[in-house]
């Protein structure tokens, strides 16, 4: 089937599977229920098996799902085998701590080059990722065959750097910034607005109290 026929919801949860398949097969799992992915990565095991439909026949019923062949359909659905090369525009605080970071935990995915106007920075590397100047940018990009880039600027220079991006061949941006910024229809903006993940965590702490605080509260009626 097709990836533009898979909702996005469902396309945000299929590295979660390939990387906890990944854990199984390094131990020797074989095999793995629904039920059995539900319990680790706290997805409804209904929600598991509609995510799989998808993507086709992948496990039995009363069987569940080899975790060789589904681990296998996923790195060829995700493509895992092929390195995705990432660069980073803005190195402040943010910026140098994603550098460090690097997709640690992803083997397809790098970051390969730093970008700032702040030429005290550009011509350093953090961790072995070099710091370019603006000027670069399409230089860098023709180089390592880049599509992807990470914005983590001050607000106020936000539009017009991802504006830049985008006439320097960038297809798909993960925006840090406040900023809710507009691109033509090819190119493809997630937003990652940490102020608005912690207020959304506070708020479900505060209103949605977890089973063990429910039973808690039912002890001191």
């Amino acid at each position: 089937m097709s990836e533009h026929k898979i909702p996005q919801v469902t396309a945000k949860r299929l590295p979660l599977y390939y990387r906890y398949l990944e854990k199984l097969h390094a131990i020797g799992k074989t095999r793995v229920s629904s039920a059995g992915l539900s319990d680790a990565l706290q997805i409804d095991p209904a929600t598991i098996r509609r995510d799989f439909s998808y993507l086709g026949e992948l496990g039995k019923k009363g069987y569940g799902y080899n975790v060789t062949y589904l681990l296998q359909f996923l790195r060829d659905y995700l493509k895992q085998d092929e390195v995705t090369s990432v660069v980073l525009i803005g190195v402040g605080n943010l910026g140098t701590a994603l550098l460090r970071y690097n997709f640690y935990r992803s083997h397809n995915t790098k970051i390969v080059a730093g970008f700032d106007q702040d030429y005290s920075k550009v011509g350093s590397d953090i961790d072995g990722i070099p710091v370019y100047s603006m000027e670069r940018l399409k230089d860098v990009i023709q180089l390592h065959h880049v599509e992807v880039a990470i914005l983590t600027v001050p607000v106020n220079v936000a539009q017009s750097t991802a504006d830049f991006l985008v006439q320097s061949g960038i297809r798909g941006i993960l925006n840090f910034t406040p900023a809710r910024l507009t691109a033509p229809e090819q190119v493809r903006i997630h937003n990652i607005d940490l102020t608005i993940e912690l207020q959304t965590l506070i708020y479900f702490l505060k209103n949605f109290p977890t089973d063990e605080e429910i039973e808690l509260d039912d002890q001191d009626l």
